[in-house]
Order: C-alpha cells, then structure tokens, then sequence
C-alpha cells in the first residue's frame, strides 16, 4: 500500500525505469552468479581432493616399494651368506675325503704304492684348488660391493688384494694362464669402479666433500692426473655456479661489480690450489696445471668484467675498471703467498679494457672541453678551484672564468673515480691524458682569440665559435684564466695521483713485481709541467701574434709601420737633434704596450711576474716579426730605393727604444736584446752595400741608449703631465753585441716556465690618450 501511496503522490514518466524494477533484474542477475561461482567451487574442491588423494596413493605406494627393496637387500645378504656356508660344507666334505683315502691306503699296504699315488693325485685334482677358491670368492665380493655402491670398500679391497698378492705385486709367473685371467678380471672391475667414480663427478647434486673422495678414489687407482683434470673442472663448474647466480645484480652495482667478481674468482683460485696441494701432493704436474688453469680463469674474468661493465665512455665504467684493478691486485697478493703470482699478466689482460675506458672517457671529456664555452649546463666545483678563478673576475668575464671552472670540473670527475692502486698502475697513462685534455682546452681558447692566419679562418668557418673575445681585457682575462688552471688547479686536483706515485717509490711496497709494473707507468712532475707550459706558450704565442699583427696592419698613414719610413726621412743627422725621437709606428707601440700593461695590472692582479713575462713576449714577437718580414727587407734592398744616413740612424735608434722599452719595464729582455742586435746588424749591412758608411753616419751607442731613455722620459711625461725620474740602470750596447742587462739572470721568455698563475678579471680595454710627436716635423 506505501509503494502504491507513493506511486500515486509521485507518478511515473515513461522514460523512468521504476526503482522496484531495476532491483528485481539486477537481484536476480546476482543470485545467478553466486550459484554459478559456488560450482566451480565445489567443482575445484572435488578436483583438489582427487589430487590429494593421488599424490597420497603414489606416496604410499613409493613407501612401498622402498620397503620392498630394503626387503631385497635382505635377501641377497642372506643368500650369500647361505651360498658361503655352502660352500664351506663342500670344502668340509672334500677334506673328509682325502682323510678317507689316506686311512683306506693305509689299511691296505698290499697295494701297488705307485697306483696308491696315482688314485690320491687323481682325487686331488678333481678337488678344486684353494687358492682358486680364495680369489673367486674375492672377486665375487668385489662384485657385490661394486653392485652395491660401496666404492670405498670396494677401493679398499681392491688396493689391499692388488699388494698381497703375489701375482699382482711382480712376482707372478708369466706363463701362467690362470693369473692372467685373474688380473684380468681384477682389471675389468677396476674399469668398472673408474666409470661409477667418474660417474659420481657428473652429477649435479654431488657435494664437494663426495667429490674429494671420488679423486682420492681415483688416486688409489692409479689415475691421478684423470682424477687432477675432473678436480678443476669441478672446481671450475662450482665457480662458473657462483658466478652465474651473481650475473643478474650486476646492472644493480655498476661500479662495484667487478670487486665482488674479484672475490668469486680469486677465492676459487685460492681455495683450488690449497685443495690441489692437500689432495695430490706438491706434484709440479699437478701445480702447472692449476696455475695454467688460474690463467684461464683470469683471462674469463677479464672478459666477464669487460661484458657486464657499464658504458665505456661514462665514469661508472672509469670507477668499475678502477675498483676492478684495486680488487684483484689486493687478491693477487695474497696468492703470492702460495706461490702464486698472477699480477703481472691480469694487468696485461686488463690494460686493452682500461685503454678502452680511458680512451672513450677522455673522448667524452674531448668533446665536453671543445664545447666549454658555448655550454650552459652547470658544473659543481668546490670553493678550492673556484677561489683562484674567481678572484677579481668582473661579471663581463664571467663567462670566461666559467669556462676554467668547467675544464676543473671534468678533470675533478675523473680524477675522483681513480683509486690508489689503479693510480700506482696507470698514474702515468692518467696524467698524459689530462695534459692532452688541456691542448684540447687550449685549442679551445685559441678560438676564442681573433685569429690572423688563412687556416684558422677557414677553421672558424667549419667549426662554430661560441664566443669570440674583443677587447684586451677579455683576452687578458682568457690567458689568466689557462694559467692559473695550468699553475694552481690542475696541480691540487692531481695531487693525490703524485702523492700515490711517490708513495710507491718511496716505500716499494708489494712484491718487486708490482713495484716495478708502478714504475714503469710513472711521469716525471716536471715532464708534465712543461707539457703544460709548451700548451701555454702556444696561447700566449697566439695572442702576442694576432696583437702585434693587429697592431701592425689595423693602422694607416705615418703610424703604419713600414719601411718606407725609413726612406722618406727629413734632414740630415740624428745627432744634432736635441728632441730626436722613434718614429711614430714605435711611438704608438710605446703608447699601446702602456695601454696593455694597464690593462693588465687590472685584470691580472697580483701576477706581476706573469704580466712582465707577457708584455716581454709581445715586445718580442715585435722584433721577431722585423727580423723574419721579407717585404720590410726587400725595400732597403730594392735598387730605386734612396737610402740616405738619417734612415740607418732612425731604425738603429727605434731598436734602441724598443730594447729601452723593455729595460725600463723591467720585462725578461734578453731575447728582445739578442733580435734588436741582429736586426741592427743586418741595417747596417743592406745600408753598406748601397754606399752608406756606417762608421760616419752612426754616432756612439751611448747616444742612441742615451736618445732611447729621453724619449721614453718624455713620452711618458707627455702621457702622465708629470715628470719622470730617470733611473741608473746598465744598458746593452748594441752594435758590437755586448750585453750587459740589469735582468741577466732572467732566462728568455719563451722557455720560462712560470710558478705563479693569473687572477683572472673582466675589463674593457682602456683607451688612454695617446701623444705621437713626429720626429721628422
């Protein structure tokens, strides 16, 4: 009646599924289900049952027949203990015989005595022998215990009966018929015993235990070096098991890997030449052959090591080879204590792998350093290698000292994955890679730098510059950046590689072996140093290069430095001139060597040896370029060409201030000193040969020193609007090559190697105003 009540306060649409309807088709729906999922249930608790009910019967009927052959056992046991009790009822019988026989002859003296003995003899031979009995019975015990399985019994017996015996033992009688066939039946059972021994070692389920009684088995049998070669294939198959159960958790520890493969191998190896020993003896047989199958070994685990290793050219591949050789030089040495010395060729087998590491590590690494600049991917260093870089740096440069931090970083990478033995081993391999990764830094910097030359343009057209620098302080701060890595950061990344080497050379520790395979891949700190230093003479040689070919070339009219110069002079003599100065090509080299020496005390701060060294490079490859330029010759030697006296006295003195340059910035001058010379002479010898006396037309060297130091004072006066103290200071005297230089113990620039490194700084070039007064006005 409430359902109706409600159907008639609420009245139904025709598109509306009443409530009541829906419940009746979906309860049924479920109710079918339910019975249906109860019969399979009852089917799968009926079939449940039958299965248990089978699995009983067998069991039972496996019980059964167990019992049934215990049984069997039984009854053999008990028919041979009837057939021996027979057979001594026979033996008992035959004896009462012959006892009869000699009674009845005795009761009859009458008889013949020869047919008397004949009659015996024949009845004695019809007896069978006891001997005879005796080793038939041993061999049908043989055959019982073989049949049985008692192999130690049956060995036992068997060793014991081969040593009584006469026949078995030497003394047997050759042309005897029956003791051949009895050592023939005894070497048929013996075969017999070898193949359910060897059997033995072919089973899977066989426990080493089992294993070292079959081998002593076989040893009792006179076959010991079978029984030595089923020995290490044993041990070799007990290996192979280990080593196959650890396979799948290699991806899990890619770096460690290789250690645990380590302790498989090399305790197996341990363990099988310990039982080796206790099992055959000291036999160098046997000993060869264990350490030719620890070869064999080794030569597995190097490839095994080598399969499952991470990829070749990440540093978990580094780490694993590094972890690999610690581990098993460890292990080696303590084989060395049984006599076993493996190291020596585990490293030969493992150096193609870690050259292969090395190799695409160091590729990878390759390609990280040529890409430094244009890389925006950040690289954690710690504050001890970015202090040096970042000191003084302006955030113009930024990208510069990055690119330093960048090159530290890589190094820091794979420097990190090395352990102490692996550096003892490889140190020297380690050190020739990264000083080759730091030409390919160099290179990389080389681009950053304006280049003069046909080759690096078409370079720089086939390869995409980053990031080119500019402006002086950019290229200063690019240099101080490569020197203070060469100097400062790659020594203290390296340090525990030197520290490690000298350690071995010092204490020679470990056998005289590993000793001197440590030796032999040790470098010299000083051969890598001027490695180095040969990579940063050809950067700075770079920059020195494009900056004075720059400075050379960018310039037009009278600052241009040419020949012509020289012969287009005004007046007659130099030396009448109380203001005679350079010509204006030098003055302006005076005013941008100030400029760059500004730039540089900025933005190399607290580098002053490093900052004269530049600068003496610079004013050298000026002097280097006059000496080597054949267009700048050939015009004093064209014959059209007017020479006249003022010429030789301007060039002469232009190399006087050129050289005055250097002395009074205190820059290692020597080698400008030794060029300007031989430009000097070389004047003086095209001006002789077109007339010119160059003993009149020159004044005295000191006049040149003295016009060279005046000029310097006033165009510094010029520059600063202050006067400039003129210092006393010894000065070379040129024409007769006497040189007597205040910086005599400071060796040409470019075979000095630095100790100290550049700060690195961010600064645009400074333009200083510069005052050219022209000599010939």
């Amino acid at each position: 009646m409430e359902s109706s009540e409600e159907d008639d306060d609420f009245q139904s649409h025709e598109w509306i599924t009443p409530q009541s309807k829906i419940d009746a088709i979906y309860q049924s729906n479920t109710e079918k289900g339910i019975r249906k999922l109860c019969c399979e249930l009852l089917d799968l608790k009926d079939a449940v049952d039958n299965l248990c009910g089978n699995m009983q019967s067998k069991y039972l009927a496996f019980l059964r027949i167990s019992e049934e052959v215990v049984e069997m056992e039984q009854e053999l046991i008990e028919l041979q203990k009837h057939i021996s009790a027979e057979g001594i009822l026979v033996q008992d019988l035959m004896s009462g015989v012959c006892h009869e026989l000699e009674e009845w002859s005795q009761s009859n003296p009458d008889m013949d005595e020869l047919e008397q003995d004949q009659k015996v003899f024949e009845v004695q031979n019809s007896l069978p022998n006891e001997m005879e009995d005796q080793k038939q019975t041993f061999l049908e015990n043989l055959d019982i215990l073989i049949a049985e399985r008692k192999l130690e019994e049956a060995l036992e017996a068997l060793v014991s009966e081969e040593r009584s015996c006469s026949e078995l033992n030497g003394a047997k009688d050759a042309s005897s018929n029956k003791t051949s066939s009895y050592e023939s039946a005894l070497l048929k059972r013996k075969a017999l015993l070898e193949e359910q021994l060897i059997e033995i070692t072919e089973q899977p389920s066989a426990s080493f235990v089992e294993l070292k009684k079959v081998f002593s088995g076989l040893l009792k049998l006179g076959k010991g070096p079978l029984a030595h070669q089923l020995f290490l294939k044993a041990c070799g198959s007990r290996l192979l098991k280990n080593i196959e159960a650890f396979l799948p958790s290699c991806s899990i520890y890619p770096e460690t890997y290789s250690a645990t493969f380590s302790k498989l191998v090399f305790s197996a190896i341990s363990l099988t030449t310990k039982e080796s020993g206790l099992i055959f003896g000291d036999d160098p047989l046997y000993t060869n052959r264990v350490v030719q199958w620890a070869e064999w070994e080794l030569e597995s685990f190097v490839r095994l090591v080598k399969e499952n290793a991470p990829s070749s050219e990440t540093t978990s591949a580094l780490r694993a080879a590094s972890i690999c050789v610690q581990a098993s030089l460890s292990y080696c040495s303590m084989l060395e204590s049984q006599g076993l010395k493996l190291s020596k060729l585990l490293l030969v087998l493992l150096r193609p792998y870690i050259e292969e590491v090395f190799e695409m590590n160091f590729r990878r690494a390759r390609r990280m350093v040529l890409d430094l600049v244009g890389n925006d991917e950040t690289f954690p260093l710690s504050t001890q290698f970015v202090s040096p870089l970042s000191a003084g740096a302006l955030s113009s440069n930024n990208l510069l000292t990055e690119s330093g931090m960048k090159f530290m970083s890589i190094v820091k990478d794979i420097v990190e994955q090395l352990t102490k033995p692996f550096i003892s081993h490889f140190g020297g391999t380690v050190l020739t890679r990264i000083s080759q990764l730091f030409d390919k830094y160099v290179d990389a910097l080389i681009k950053a730098l304006p280049g003069p030359s046909e080759d690096e343009h078409l370079m720089e057209q086939r390869e995409v510059i980053h990031f080119r620098t500019e402006t002086d302080a950019e290229q200063l701060t690019l240099l101080g950046t490569a020197f203070t890595v060469a100097d400062e950061l790659l020594p203290m990344a390296i340090s525990r590689i030197w520290s490690t080497q000298n350690e071995n050379n010092e204490l020679g520790s470990g056998s005289a072996e590993n000793v001197v395979l440590s030796m032999s891949n040790t470098i010299e700190f000083k051969d890598w140093r001027r490695h180095l230093q040969h990579s940063l003479d050809k950067l700075r040689d770079h920059f020195c290069r494009q900056y004075v070919l720059n400075f050379i070339y960018s310039r037009e009219g009278k600052t241009r430095l040419d020949a012509r110069i020289y012969l287009n002079s005004k007046g007659e003599d130099l030396f009448w001139d109380s203001d005679a100065l350079p010509t204006l090509p030098f003055q302006a080299l005076f005013a941008k060597l100030q400029q760059l020496a500004t730039v540089a005390g900025d933005v190399l701060l607290g580098r002053e040896k490093i900052q004269k060294i530049l600068l003496a490079r610079v004013t050298e490859t000026v002097v280097m370029w006059l000496s080597d330029e054949k267009e700048f010759w050939d015009v004093f030697e064209d014959d059209s060409a007017s020479l006249k006296p003022l010429g030789l006295q301007q060039l002469v003195l232009d190399m006087h201030f050129i050289v005055e340059i250097a002395v009074r910035g205190g820059y290692p001058s020597r080698h400008v000193h030794q060029i300007a010379s031989a430009i000097i002479a070389r004047a003086i010898r095209t001006f002789s040969a077109r007339g010119i006396d160059p003993q009149s037309a020159l004044p005295e060297d000191e006049w040149f020193v003295d016009t060279a130091k005046g000029a310097i004072n006033k165009l510094m006066l010029e520059t600063s609007g202050s006067e400039v103290s003129e210092t006393n200071e010894e000065h070379i005297i040129i024409h007769d090559e006497i040189i007597s230089d205040s910086d005599d113990t400071i060796s040409c620039p470019s075979t000095v190697e630095s100790s100290e490194s550049f700060a690195s700084a961010n600064m645009d070039e400074i333009e200083s105003p510069v005052y050219f007064t022209d000599p010939e006005s």
